[in-house]
């Protein structure tokens, strides 16, 4: 620990970087009953504090090391911090990024001198690509995470954080990729102030940390998701794990939800916006002080980065109501008859009702999916099904239904009596020519589609319902096919919200 220290109090950052401010949060202080704050890497010169590591690194090489110029992989931060921190010390910069990166971000890159090469859909051939050709060039590959000079730039926000604010701290919330900023954060903080806890944040469909320390060692996650770019990997660093057994207190894991309220409250109190991945350690504190129950404590959160599409701001702002419990999403049954539907307002009392989606479907009954406005959370939603249900109305709450807030909501309307054999999947499609045809190419087994949803939302990849017609004997060779396709997904036919709106006859 001593190491890491000497490392931290002689990084060279502030080249490049500045100390970025601790703000407090007004609003979510109040609302909290604690004093938040927030620590604003989103201001760095690459919107990310990713170049704290990256110049750190690249600083303390040998002069003839750089003449044989840098390598990395990355899609996004890491690849703008190391394109700056070459520029900065005149060596050249290769940087390979995958072919689903977003234009903005491979722009950003070239803006500061680096020489892009797209190879891949994915960051982990990006990433044997750049191993080849460091090994065949003889440059210098720059780890986004587990080496000790990129963790210890990442360690000066640490000792920011301390020197700032002397006062009392309960907990730091930091967001968890591979782990090179909670284990810089870690060693520094936990060497001077072990009084303070230090929590790291993932998402809840890219816990690899949460597993590693859960298994008590390194796991490789069969697939990761993807609207938190920033911190989608699969495996934690081999050395920031070491440090994270040692050092770091606990791991919260949040939804997609949770991750966008938290971006509209940095944004409510700063104005600023927070991208996914910086707005882990906001999320992440919420919900330690709604488990915990603290009331009056200094709880800081790192803001570590704000490189977001401005296409992705409409599904942040749908998902922020739901991710506050502002919103609740229903589906109910309702007589087919006259007067129905006042009833049925009549029932939600004065709440807002924020969608209603409906189509006929028999002479008996319908299905509406409705979603309605809260005030006060998850008791009033529980109160507003209770009573539903008292007046006869069939209620399932489709709130946290991932599949329903992705696909059915926009699609209601459509019972298909007439198709046999039909299953419904979800998949994540890396938004690039080709992708579609590959999937569609699979379906030369005779299997035929038969319901097809997507929907852009900005990002580098696509997400995609389909239906598709395949008999009980060919299930298994279905299965197979969608394994070796190789994009995320999952068997959605007994999800309720496909069986209550979209399902088929057989």
């Amino acid at each position: 620990m001593h190491d890491y220290i000497k490392k931290i109090l002689t990084a060279r950052v502030y080249d490049v970087a500045i100390e970025s401010p601790l703000d407090v949060m007004p609003r979510l202080s109040r609302r909290l009953n604690n004093r938040v704050l927030l620590k604003r890497e989103d201001l760095q010169p690459v919107f990310s504090f990713k170049l704290r590591g990256a110049y750190n690194k690249i600083a303390k090489l040998p002069r003839e090391m750089l003449e044989r110029g840098i390598i990395c992989a990355s899609a996004g931060n890491h690849a703008q911090g190391v394109a700056l921190a070459a520029q900065k010390l005149g060596a050249k910069a290769t940087i390979i990024m995958p072919r689903t990166t977003p234009a903005i971000k491979v722009q950003a890159v070239r803006d500061r001198g680096g020489r892009v090469v797209l190879f891949g859909d994915t960051y982990d051939e990006a990433y044997q690509h750049a191993r080849q050709l460091e090994a065949e060039k003889g440059m210098v590959f720059i780890h986004p995470y587990d080496d000790p000079d990129v963790i210890a730039g990442n360690g000066t926000i640490g000792m920011e954080i301390l020197r700032q604010h002397p006062d009392p701290i309960e907990a730091i919330f930091i967001a968890v990729g591979g782990g090179g900023l909670i284990a810089g954060v870690a060693a520094y903080v936990k060497f001077l102030r072990p009084d303070i806890k230090i929590i790291g944040v993932e998402p809840d469909d890219a816990a690899s940390m949460y597993e590693a320390l859960n298994q008590g060692q390194r796991v490789t996650l069969d697939q990761v998701g993807l609207f938190a770019d920033g911190v989608a990997v699969r495996q934690v660093g081999e050395e920031t794990f070491r440090l994270a057994r040692e050092l770091v207190d606990d791991v919260i894991v949040v939804s997609t939800d949770e991750i966008c309220a938290a971006i509209k409250d940095i944004f409510d109190d700063t104005r600023s916006i927070a991208e996914p991945a910086g707005a882990l350690g906001a999320a992440g504190l919420k919900k330690y002080v709604e488990r915990t129950g603290v009331v009056g404590r200094n709880l800081i959160a790192i803001n570590c980065g704000a490189n977001i599409n401005f296409d992705r701001l409409r599904h942040v702002a749908e998902r922020a109501e739901l991710g506050e419990r502002r919103e609740a999403l229903l589906a109910v049954t309702i007589p087919e008859q006259l007067g129905s539907f006042r009833k049925f307002c009549q029932v939600i009392g004065r709440r807002s009702i924020t969608e209603f989606n409906y189509r006929y479907a028999d002479a008996r009954q319908a299905r509406v999916f409705a979603g309605v406005q809260l005030t006060e959370g998850e008791d009033e939603k529980n109160r507003i099904i209770e009573a539903l249900r008292e007046h006869g109305y069939p209620v399932v709450d489709m709130s946290d239904n991932e599949m329903a807030k992705l696909h059915v909501r926009y699609m209601v309307g459509g019972h298909a009596p007439d198709i046999r054999d039909e299953i419904l999947y979800r998949f994540q499609f890396p938004e690039r020519p080709g992708a579609l045809l590959k999937f569609l190419t699979g379906m030369a087994h005779g299997w035929n589609i038969s319901l097809f949803h997507y929907r852009n939302h900005g990002s580098d990849y696509g997400r995609v319902l389909v239906g598709i017609q395949v008999p009980e004997d060919e299930r298994l060779r279905f299965v197979r096919y969608v394994r070796e396709l190789g994009y995320p997904w999952r068997d959605e036919t007994q999800n309720p919200a496909y069986r209550m709106f979209l399902a088929g006859g057989g």
